[in-house]
């Protein structure tokens, strides 16, 4: 757990404490599907830089004006500076990916491609955080992958080249991720966002001038939405961390999905079809299973290590 308290919150999650936690878990789901359809709305008319770039901008004057107010710029130190470094070219990565997916494929289906994540870091979790992963979970992560293949269909005529950047998002999200865990004993959650939205920030800056388009004022209030959504997400992500423990809230992650289908129907009237909405419950069905063992085995490592922001 955090330094911050939340070790000594109820386990159950009938606790006082979890209920708080799950809402904030819900409302952050909530606010990060509000972010992408944003996002997705904006990439029909501005170019992917102008749209990292804008959002970031955004994020980084809230994330900068917290740190002012709660201790001043010097809590921007980092004793892992080489860390940062590559968590945030991992987050550039994911970014860029995501996003891109997002201008082609139905929100749905991007984001629940992108749930393949949690099964990538279990998968790593043996080699790269000499970690033992069990044959429950091994079984529970060949399950994930089948449901990505279901949900890629690949040799079909159903398959759609777009759909692989969901899933290289999720991969380098699974490789920050990783880092997010080797990190947290020594830099706060904050910081750490700090460190990532920046180079997300600049990586936009250098490719927005390539294929840039004057925004409209409705463009502009949107990229402003877009950043304050996003920052609202994360505070409100660590904040479930800190009234409850990582296994009790992290399954309410999935809510997202249902975000993302009533968006996408509501906004383009999107449907997701039998073989998406099978490789989802595949998907996450493995996920949730993976964390149920994680919390019968390990309890303290895993509620400590997924505490980051995500």
């Amino acid at each position: 757990m955090s330094k911050t308290g939340a070790a000594q919150v109820p386990t159950t999650a009938l606790g006082h404490a979890a209920v708080p936690g799950i809402t904030c878990m819900v409302a952050s789901g909530l606010l990060l599907t509000l972010n992408d359809a944003a996002v997705k709305w904006l990439s029909g008319s501005l170019a992917l830089g102008q749209i990292v770039a804008s959002r970031g901008l955004v994020a980084l004057v809230v994330i900068l004006a917290v740190l002012w107010f709660s201790g001043g710029l010097r809590r921007l130190r980092t004793r892992q500076a080489r860390a940062q470094l590559a968590r945030a070219l991992m987050m550039v990565l994911s970014t860029l990916l995501f996003v891109s997916g997002l201008r082609w494929l139905p929100l749905a289906d991007a984001i629940a491609l992108a749930f393949i994540g949690p099964v990538l870091v279990t998968a790593m979790a043996p080699s790269l955080l000499g970690e033992r992963v069990g044959w429950r979970r091994w079984l529970a992560v060949l399950v994930g992958f089948a449901g990505m293949l279901v949900m890629l269909r690949p040799g079909s005529s159903s398959f759609v080249w777009a759909a692989l950047l969901p899933v290289g998002a999720a991969l380098a999200g699974a490789f920050r991720d990783v880092l997010t865990r080797r990190m947290a004993a020594v830099d706060s959650s904050l910081v750490t966002l700090f460190y990532s939205t920046l180079a997300v920030t600049v990586f936009g800056a250098c490719l927005a001038p390539f294929g840039w388009s004057d925004p409209t004022l409705a463009d502009a209030l949107l990229l402003i939405l877009a950043g304050l959504l996003l920052c609202g997400a994360h505070f409100l992500q660590i904040e479930s961390f800190r009234f409850a423990q990582a296994a009790t809230v992290v399954p309410y992650k999935y809510a997202s999905l249902i975000w993302a289908a009533i968006a996408g129907y509501v906004l383009w009237g999107d449907i997701p079809d039998r073989p998406t909405a099978a490789g989802a419950v595949l998907v996450i069905g493995s996920g949730l299973y993976i964390l149920h063992r994680e919390r019968r085995h390990q309890p303290r490592p895993a509620a400590s290590r997924d505490g980051g922001p995500i």
